[in-house]
């Protein structure tokens, strides 16, 4: 069964949030084995660069402690991914490295040396989401490349 990864800095605060990620995880427990990581995130002034810089490599070297398998970083900059090319892209994952993970980054993005170590970046669209619900999102879509994949009527 493939390990699905999701990576993610900061944590869930919200109930309704935390209900729906329950919901989609207790769907993809029939499809794959699915571990999600809470990196801390850290306070930083604003725009400070000096400030930003050192947390997004303090998280890149936690990030980095938990990659395995196919590497996804979800960015803004990256290639615009349809559900049918997760699922292909889960599919792969499945049959070269039996896992993948999926890295969410802060509000500030993922440090360049964690999109380095990247099998793919990958962006959901041009909007502007906040993180949480980003990745209730991030689910959905794990779950919906799975239904692709199995060829069960979710997707349509």
């Amino acid at each position: 069964m493939l390990t699905v990864k999701i990576i993610c800095v900061g944590s869930i605060k919200e109930k309704y949030f935390v209900q729906a990620l329950d919901e989609y995880y207790k769907r993809l427990s029939r499809f794959c084995n699915l571990i999600v990581k809470e990196i801390t995130s850290s306070r930083i002034a604003k725009n400070d660069q000096s400030e930003i810089k050192k947390a997004l490599l303090k998280e890149a070297k936690q990030i980095t402690e938990k990659l395995t398998g196919t590497i996804v970083v979800l960015d803004r900059e990256g290639t615009s991914f349809s559900s049918q090319c997760t699922a292909e892209l889960i599919r792969e994952a499945s049959m070269k490295k039996g896992a993948i993970s999926f890295i969410i980054g802060s509000s500030h993005g993922v440090c360049q040396t964690v999109k380095d170590k990247a099998d793919k970046i990958v962006s959901f669209g041009d909007i502007t989401l906040p993180h949480q619900l980003f990745r209730v999102v991030l689910a959905e879509q794990i779950y919906r490349a799975f239904t692709i994949i199995n060829d069960t009527p979710y997707h349509k």
